[in-house]
């Protein structure tokens, strides 16, 4: 209950963005929110966080690892200040705004859109807030750590695997995430990887916007309407699970799915579940979520007690597919814990 307190405490103060409270206002102009003006409180005790999603599973494992390590490093829960922007870089942007307002002890932030929310960041920074990343880079921030996956590598890695599945020839559909500066580099390593082969033809390609009506599990079904025969279609590369889920549930239905094999990006509890059951969503980049967020928090303590920490950290990924999943223990979704991949003898690919 006291979270949710929190959570709309912050939502409030976000609609708030624009008006005038006296000396303690955020002031933003009506024409962007990056030109804001940001009055600061007296340095606080609080920690803020600012997710830029919450509603899948990888959101939803960033939070665990925040509270995970807000308890273990002995940062009391009311403490802690949160905000969800929802995909949203300009609410995200409002969020921060209101967070410098605060003037926290220290900021975390998983970015919507590292390059949407790049000048409200720069503004945390330049009043003085230590800020900590996950998830992404934020170009020209100068945050005190940074911690995110090889987006790049994991495009590469998956999409090479998909043609070594298919023999080196074929069909294949893409399905990315543009809208997002760090997550658009899988799709930009997805397709470095095609150019190197001319015998893979690409009959498809769909974007995911998050303001769409169009969902992925509707994307894949219009692919596989377009391609009707067999051999039209072999594999969707697709830059996350929840894609390459609703992509294989759309080709079960079409009674497809001893043609096309669906690949992901992300981990995790569901996408794991799945897949053990599942032979056409066949193969996920397993980010290490938890450790992005968790080591965040570890770092900020490290760095609050004087201590020097890193600023650029590449988290491990782990290729996971059925055959993996069906030998591993039945808590492998804990694998970002640190520590908990080698006890499951997994090593990372990127």
């Amino acid at each position: 209950m006291k979270r949710l307190s929190v959570l709309f405490l912050v939502a409030v103060m976000s609609v708030m963005v624009g008006c005038t409270n006296g000396d303690s206002s955020v002031e933003v102009s009506s024409d962007t929110a990056d030109k804001a003006e940001v009055k600061m409180a007296p340095k606080s005790d609080v920690y803020c966080v600012a997710l830029g999603w919450q509603e899948n599973e990888s959101g939803q494992r960033q939070t665990v690892g925040y509270e995970d390590a807000f308890a273990d490093f002995g940062i009391p829960a009311d403490k802690v200040m949160w905000s969800n922007a929802n995909y949203d870089a300009k609410l995200q942007s409002e969020q921060i705004d209101a967070f410098i307002k605060m003037n926290p002890k220290a900021l975390f932030v998983t970015p919507s859109d590292p390059a949407g929310i790049t000048q409200a960041v720069k503004r945390a920074t330049d009043a003085g807030i230590p800020v900590f990343v996950a998830d992404a880079i934020i170009a020209g921030v100068p945050a005190v750590t940074s911690i995110c996956s090889n987006d790049f590598g994991m495009g590469t890695w998956s999409m090479k695997w998909i043609i070594d599945q298919i023999g080196g020839k074929g069909k294949v559909a893409v399905i990315d995430l543009p809208s997002n500066e760090a997550w658009d580099l899988r799709g930009q390593g997805a397709r470095y990887i095609l150019s190197q082969y001319p015998d893979i033809e690409v009959v498809a390609n769909w974007s995911w916007d998050s303001t769409g009506a169009v969902t992925p599990r509707q994307a894949v079904e219009n692919m596989l309407t377009a391609n009707p025969n067999a051999g039209d279609l072999d594999a969707i590369w697709c830059a996350w699970d929840g894609a390459a889920m609703e992509g294989a549930l759309a080709i079960q239905d079409a009674g497809r799915a001893d043609e096309i094999i669906t690949t992901g990006i992300d981990g995790g509890e569901y996408a794991f579940e799945i897949m053990k059951d599942d032979g056409v969503f066949a193969l996920t980049m397993a980010q290490s979520i938890y450790y992005m967020s968790y080591n965040s928090v570890r770092y900020a303590k490290d760095y609050l007690d004087g201590k020097q920490v890193p600023r650029f950290i590449i988290a491990p990924v782990y290729a996971a597919t059925q055959s993996v999943l069906k030998a591993a223990p039945s808590d492998a979704f804990n694998y970002d814990i640190p520590g908990k991949a080698d006890e499951y003898g997994w090593t990372p690919v990127l």
